[in-house]
């Protein structure tokens, strides 16, 4: 058995005569093939820890044709992204999922609409094998771009987009979203079982699925005890004051307010207190996510809509890697997927 020299880098020949199998066995073990009995994975993967053996990736590239890379795409300025914590928790799951894949994060952020040329020059240049894209707006450009250099891609959110050629893009669109509606409805149902009456809605941006589907959950549980009162808010706490103090203008009677997000809930809290109203007292407060550490940490601790955001970050990455590694033409079933909300009760409401 031949061992490679002091200083020298070991081959991949050498790490098949160590493992004591042929080269094109060593080759599909490293390359992530089938059809190799586990005995002898076993043997190759011991010979390329004893050895130190690294795969060269351009040699690699060209023989499964993958770059062993991924990339998720953020549409929203920095700013939003590192200081939310939904973004954090859905890039976590990405990574933990990718890692467990032997595939490396490319994170691709979206300043301003010019950043869209640099990620198509990006995606077309066969960087990453596939892409991952969430937080996305009716008018984004993206899914025509994945589109039309046919990059596999799964989003997360319900589709509401255009292909770019005014034909609305969710078909055998692969996607992964929490039950928005559903958990709104939950929201406002409980808040009318505390005998609040006056319930108003601060919504996230009205050009994203999540807030439409939000309104709808929150119009559903009022269609029968009404009336309606919603302002529209960012996702930000800043943006949550904003909308509270546009909803106490309207209307000093509300006695409950459901908030899209988590927070967006806290901007609220703070102009409830600044008006003298308290919480849970005068006015019951609810959000959503129950993002770490905003719904807890929040004085009082927010009552709030949980949604599994690391759980749907690793369902996007596995669906897309289940795309890569699946059928002749890398196909799975469409159909999307949805992931489960729960009301979880502290004591904002």
């Amino acid at each position: 058995m031949t061992e490679p020299r002091p200083g020298s880098r070991p081959t991949l020949e050498a790490v098949a005569e160590h493992a004591g199998v042929s080269r094109a066995t060593a080759s599909r073990v490293v390359n992530g093939g089938d059809g190799v009995r586990a005995h002898l994975v076993d043997r190759v993967r011991t010979a390329i820890r004893e050895l130190g053996y690294v795969p060269n990736h351009a040699a690699r590239t060209l023989v499964t044709r993958r770059t062993g890379a991924v990339a998720v795409i953020i549409a929203e300025p920095e700013i939003r992204i590192f200081s939310d914590p939904f973004f954090s928790r859905q890039v976590r799951g990405i990574a933990k999922e990718l890692t467990a894949h032997d595939t490396q994060l490319v994170l691709l952020l979206v300043e301003d609409r010019g950043d869209y040329d640099r990620i198509e020059r990006y995606l077309a240049g066969g960087h990453v094998d596939g892409a991952l894209a969430f937080s996305l707006h009716t008018d984004d450009p993206l899914p025509a771009i994945t589109r039309r250099i046919g990059m596999p891609t799964v989003y997360g959110g319900r589709p509401g987009w255009t292909t770019g050629t005014g034909e609305h893009g969710g078909e055998g669109v692969v996607y992964v979203d929490a039950d928005n509606r559903g958990g709104a409805r939950e929201a406002v149902r409980y808040l009318l079982a505390q005998g609040r009456r006056r319930i108003a809605h601060i919504a996230g941006p009205l050009d994203q699925t999540s807030t439409a589907d939000r309104l709808s959950g929150y119009r559903d549980a009022l269609a029968a005890t009404g009336p309606e009162l919603f302002a529209e808010g960012d996702f930000t706490p800043a943006g949550g004051a904003r909308a509270m103090t546009e909803l106490l203008h309207r209307d000093a009677g509300i006695d409950a307010v459901f908030a899209g997000n988590d927070l967006m809930a806290t901007g609220a809290l703070r102009v409830l207190r600044e008006a003298g109203r308290t919480v849970p007292g005068d006015v019951a407060l609810v959000g959503f996510d129950d993002a770490e550490p905003v719904a807890e940490s929040a004085d009082p601790p927010l009552t709030t809509v949980r949604q599994d955001i690391e759980g749907m970050g690793r369902l996007m990455a596995r669906l897309l890697m289940h795309r890569l590694n699946g059928g002749p033409d890398g196909r799975i079933a469409p159909d999307p997927v949805i992931t489960a909300t729960a009301l979880v009760r502290r004591a904002s409401a």
